[in-house]
């Protein structure tokens, strides 16, 4: 697993690339996109594979699938959250590094998982731009 240091600094680089898949769709700029849109096929494949979300094809809809781990990853994190909070007031120091690590781990857990997301709405944004401009064309061939 990477530190969580290195997964912040990537996670602001996948931010702004998001910034400017969504520059390059204002511009509509076609090419960038259909580039870009490719880039992200492998990426979102890789993060499948990382992040293990069976839980998409077995939902087989989008939506129920987003809600569905939104809330799963929601329900982890207070878990985790409410566990931390009723050993705060222990001393033992074996069992305050433990749960510092289980901290860190969930916080790269959800770095990761903030990444992939990234890659789904760029993909998305490419996607429904590049549909966009290819109704605005059969529009165009059609008027």
């Amino acid at each position: 697993m990477k530190p969580l240091s290195e997964q912040l600094s990537e996670l602001s680089d996948r931010l702004k690339n998001t910034e400017d898949v969504v520059s390059a769709a204002r511009a509509k700029n076609r090419a960038a996109l259909e580039s870009e849109r490719e880039r992200l096929k492998s990426s979102i494949s890789d993060s499948k594979a990382k992040t293990q979300s069976d839980a998409a094809a077995a939902q087989g809809k989008a939506q129920s699938w987003w809600d569905d781990t939104r809330s799963s990853v929601d329900e982890r994190l207070a878990a985790a959250r409410a566990k931390r909070d009723e050993h705060r007031a222990e001393r033992d120091l074996k069992r305050a590094e433990h749960r510092a690590d289980d901290a860190e781990a969930d916080a790269a857990d959800a770095v990761d998982f903030a990444i992939s997301m990234l890659d789904q709405a760029e993909y998305a944004i490419a996607d429904a731009v590049i549909a966009r401009a290819e109704a605005d064309d059969l529009a165009l061939q059609q008027g």
